[in-house]
């Protein structure tokens, strides 16, 4: 039935996209549906998956920004006369950022998964049963698919605990797409992810806090 997926993917982050590509690489009729297909509030992550719109990608790029005023301050020692930090500018990076971004979320609809014959949808999927997934459009209306095996890979998102106040912090979602550079901030943790932002915009210029429950950081890496 040319009406029935082999596969229909939720979700296009990392695991969804490698398993549909391949799959149709096999010759597999395969669908995968992601709830925005380009980076931002208000679901921040968007075709690619974390990696790609709130991870790896745009905090390695927060990271070679924040290496410079220390690599410029060695610039003496190795015979670079009047070399200076300057000035950062947090809104001309974030454009810079957004503009990168831009480009992947491109990338993987067109190349990554257009030229290895995917479907591409934008919507949000649910199960209708074992073998349908309605997709809630854009445009409200829903649409369904028949498939004859499904993949479920929608990834996670940041935890914030049922605390007084929580409704004022932001996760490693938000802190991507400030307006303006916190002058201070507190990072609460003590995984990587939060030494990592911390380490980021203390080498950005920000007075940083970083707090943490144990006596170590980093604990179990």
């Amino acid at each position: 039935d040319d009406g029935i997926y082999d596969l229909v993917v939720i979700g296009a982050g990392s695991g969804g996209v490698r398993a549909s590509r391949i799959s149709s690489g096999y010759g597999a009729k395969v669908a995968i549906i992601e709830g925005q297909l380009n980076h931002g509030p208000p679901n921040y992550s968007a075709i690619g998956g974390t990696c790609v719109n709130v991870g790896c990608v745009p905090k390695k790029l927060m990271v070679f920004a924040s290496r410079y005023p220390s690599e410029v301050g060695e610039a003496a020692g190795y015979g670079w006369q009047g070399a200076s930090e300057g000035k950062f500018d947090w809104k001309q990076f974030m454009e810079y950022k957004d503009t990168e971004i831009n480009r992947l979320n491109n990338v993987y609809q067109k190349f990554v998964l257009g030229n290895a014959g995917v479907e591409v949808i934008e919507g949000y999927g649910s199960l209708n049963g074992k073998d349908q997934v309605n997709v809630k459009l854009s445009t409200g209306e829903i649409k369904t698919l028949k498939a004859k095996n499904i993949l479920v890979a929608v990834g996670g998102w940041p935890y914030k605990p049922d605390i007084p106040g929580v409704e004022h912090c932001i996760t490693s979602n938000e802190i991507f797409y400030l307006k303006e550079q916190p002058k201070r901030m507190v990072v609460v943790g003590g995984g990587f992810i939060a030494c990592e932002f911390a380490t980021i915009m203390d080498g950005l210029g920000t007075d940083v806090t970083l707090m943490y429950r144990g006596e170590l950081f980093l604990r179990g890496f």
